[in-house]
């Protein structure tokens, strides 16, 4: 059916859709932090040479370590803006979409609901959030879609390192549960099987109900 190209594909969220995306017939690239690093600027550079054109991106890779803002030290600033916003920014000059295809940012719910340990990666994430937001309406021109994944309280390595007693985190949810990796990778290539092309240049809250966000 085509190529797809997965960045922090290797576990977690990014695992499960290239899981489902080679499920649905794709050829996929899955990346892990070994092939790709995005906050190494000129790696990333020398990827997109190797791999200049997908069907299917997409954008995806870890959090900095949870930290009030006057404890960032001036280094994780730096790494941080490579790897959430600067690095994405390369990859998206870098790597043409396909005409019809498909463009995926999993970014986080703190885009909206900032919360005031992950000062960082608030920051950057709504600051990448709002490139791929204003890029949507120059992909749509070639039908390519864009859709913007903010998950929540997801089954992860990440929300394991963020929450000290998930058991009881668990409880305090609204669906008493996390929710599950495959359930994004399966509503990730259920919009590519089906063809769903007009639902572009949105943020979708993936968090069972836990946002308290209305937009």
């Amino acid at each position: 059916m085509g190529r797809a190209i997965v960045l922090g594909g290797s576990r977690g969220i990014g695992r499960a859709i290239a899981d489902a995306v080679s499920g649905i017939g794709f050829d996929v690239l899955a990346t892990s932090r070994a092939d790709l690093d995005t906050a190494d600027i000129a790696g990333v550079e020398a990827f997109c040479r190797e791999n200049p054109e997908a069907d299917v991106l997409v954008l995806n890779t870890g959090g900095p370590p949870p930290r009030e803002f006057a404890e960032v030290p001036r280094g994780e600033w730096d790494r941080y803006h490579n790897q959430l916003f600067l690095g994405f920014v390369t990859v998206l000059r870098n790597i043409r979409i396909t005409d019809g295809g498909y463009a995926f940012l999993i970014s986080s719910g703190v885009i909206k609901e900032p919360a005031p340990r992950l000062v960082v990666s608030c920051a950057y994430r709504a600051a990448f959030a709002q490139v791929f937001k204003i890029l949507s309406r120059d992909y749509a021109r070639r039908g390519v879609s864009c859709v913007n994944i903010a998950p929540g309280p997801i089954d992860t390595d990440r929300t394991r390192e963020l929450v000290d007693d998930v058991e009881a985190y668990k409880e305090a949810l609204p669906m008493g549960r996390l929710g599950e990796p495959r359930e994004i990778g399966d509503f990730v290539g259920s919009i590519i099987r089906d063809r769903i092309k007009y639902l572009s240049g949105v943020t979708i809250n993936f968090d069972g109900a836990n946002s308290s966000s209305v937009f």
